[in-house]
């Protein structure tokens, strides 16, 4: 028998510790930086501070570039959460469940824009619907319609993927028994289906406001005069200063998206949608 010491499992524990540790730290330490900054007395990012101050905080929320980009991240958020939910709860269902010729096709094309780089699909995007305002004299390019088309279409694929996930613990053979005994489907898809699958729409929703809430490459193409998102602000502020209102900034999207995921997570256990 080989001795307790010598086992894998104790041989490899310190490193695997180790290991974790390290990626943490990877994933916090920038994080903590930009949370740290956002407190310094210096007018220039420098170090070490000559003090702390929350004056950034509300320097940023004077400025109405901010502010109006963070209320248009905030409605394009959610039109694009809302939309992908309403296109990619049913998309999900047809998928896990249905059989059909072309199914690998159609789930193949719904999960693109995770594989596009996003300055390709953002060029292409803006050219689609050029071209569409050519035919059509109809323009949409440069609106917040084409944005918030734009964004629902890169908030859909996560959407798709996480309830997908969750219907794989779902028994078809339940859905089966309960419509064999009466049941109408809509009571079905409440009582069998909805309470397995809801973790998977509140991730997939979740997930969706925060891709749309942080793009910025196919917001760049279809921005139009006197709209702009809070990312774009944010690399136009860098063009010309470099001051710890950036960091405020950075720490209030970092605040805001940590609350969702804690409050979500608290009521809704998303661990079991992946």
């Amino acid at each position: 028998m080989r001795p307790a010491f010598l086992s894998p499992q104790r041989s490899f524990k310190p490193a695997m510790t180790a290991g974790c540790a390290a990626a943490f730290a990877m994933v916090l330490a920038p994080l903590v930086a930009i949370i740290w900054v956002s407190f310094f007395d210096n007018k220039i990012i420098s170090f070490p501070p000559k003090g702390y101050t929350l004056a950034w905080y509300a320097a940023a929320w004077d400025m109405p570039r901010f502010r109006d980009g963070f209320v248009t991240s905030l409605e394009l958020g959610a039109v694009a959460t809302l939309v992908s939910l309403l296109v990619g709860v049913p998309a999900s269902l047809v998928l896990a469940r249905g059989r059909f010729r072309g199914r690998e096709v159609v789930q193949s094309l719904l999960m693109a824009p995770l594989i596009v780089p996003g300055i390709v699909a953002g060029a292409a995007f803006y050219m689609l619907l050029i071209e569409f305002e050519v035919l059509t004299g109809i323009q949409i390019a440069t609106t917040f319609t084409g944005l918030a088309i734009a964004h629902s279409l890169i908030a859909l694929p996560w959407t798709i993927r996480l309830v997908t996930a969750s219907l794989l613990g779902v028994d078809s053979q339940l859905a089966e028994a309960a419509l064999t005994m009466g049941a109408r489907p809509l009571t079905v898809f409440r009582r069998v289906t909805w309470p397995v699958i809801r973790p998977g729409v509140v991730a997939g929703a979740l997930f969706s406001f925060v891709i749309s809430f942080v793009d910025l490459e196919k917001s760049l193409f279809l921005v139009g005069p006197g709209t702009t998102t809070l990312p774009i602000v944010i690399v136009n502020y860098l063009e010309w200063s470099v001051d710890p209102t950036i960091a405020a900034v950075a720490t209030v999207q970092i605040l805001l998206i940590a609350a969702g995921l804690v409050v979500t997570n608290r009521y809704f256990r998303l661990t079991r949608a992946f």
